[in-house]
Parts: structure tokens; C-alpha cells; sequence
């Protein structure tokens, strides 16, 4: 218990540094995705 503790300590410092770069790559992959969608009703 004390080792998955320690992990969701880790893990959320990560993403408490790091979330901006987190909403970055899914931004560009949100619009990745939604340029994808608006190419396919062209044809």
C-alpha cells in the first residue's frame, strides 16, 4: 500500500510540472484528429 501511495505521489508531482506540456501534445493531437474528421466529409 505504501508503494502505490509513493507512485500516485510521484505520478502526480509529475503532472503537476508537466501539464502544460500534457495540454500541449493534446491539443496538437485534438486538432490532428479534428483536421482528419473535416477532411474525411469532403468527399
Amino acid at each position: 500500500m505504501q508503494t502505490i501511495t509513493a507512485g500516485y505521489r510521484g505520478l502526480s508531482l509529475l503532472l503537476d510540472l508537466n501539464w502544460d506540456r500534457i495540454l500541449y501534445i493534446a491539443t496538437i493531437f485534438g486538432a490532428l484528429a479534428l483536421g482528419a474528421f473535416v477532411g474525411t466529409l469532403g468527399h
